[in-house]
């Protein structure tokens, strides 16, 4: 128990290490490939991002979705890959292969759905390479690039906010 504060200890020194020498890089690159970051603990409607993806004209290849969960013993059969605390190690170290992977890829915009002040889900949205973060009303303003307050249980709020400011930065590419 002495260690696992030692260790969320250190990855909230790294994670404010991160939040630090974090540079916005807004470009006016359209939004061609999309990553997601969902705790299933507090939302767990996985069809609300394939709409979400349709309504901003992605490819189906253009859509990834990750999810966290503090429980290791629930069934995330729905989800394409679930994670958990386990997962993360010593100074911000990600344990498993895919997740690095998805934190590595150069997403074109990046939506952070969660509320819930949890270390590993801040680490997942600092340590992605994604170009422009989206996310919900969080108490550390400087995860994300665009900040939508709404309630986790208000996606058809925030889906149109999205929309809404994805299309006045002129980041949404038209239908041909």
């Amino acid at each position: 128990m002495i260690l696992k504060g030692f260790k969320e200890k250190s990855n909230k020194k790294y994670l404010n290490k991160m939040l630090s020498k974090r540079e916005v890089n807004v470009d006016n690159r359209k939004v061609e490939s999309l990553g997601v970051i969902v705790n299933v603990d507090e939302f767990d409607n996985f069809e609300v991002f394939l709409n979400l993806a349709n309504r901003l004209n992605l490819r189906s290849n253009g859509l990834k979705i990750i999810a966290f969960s503090n429980n290791e013993k629930e069934d995330f059969k729905a989800w394409e890959t679930c994670f958990t605390p386990k997962d993360f190690g010593w100074k911000g170290n990600i344990k498993h292969v895919e997740l690095q992977s998805f934190l590595n890829k150069k997403f074109d915009a990046l939506i952070s759905f969660y509320t819930e002040e949890k270390v590993e889900l801040k680490m997942m949205t600092v340590l992605s390479h994604a170009q422009f973060k989206i996310g919900i009303l969080q108490t550390d303003a400087r995860l994300n690039d665009l900040i939508i307050k709404t309630g986790i249980n208000e996606f058809d709020v925030f889906e149109n906010e999205v929309f809404k400011y994805l299309t006045i930065l002129n980041k949404i590419k038209n239908e041909q």
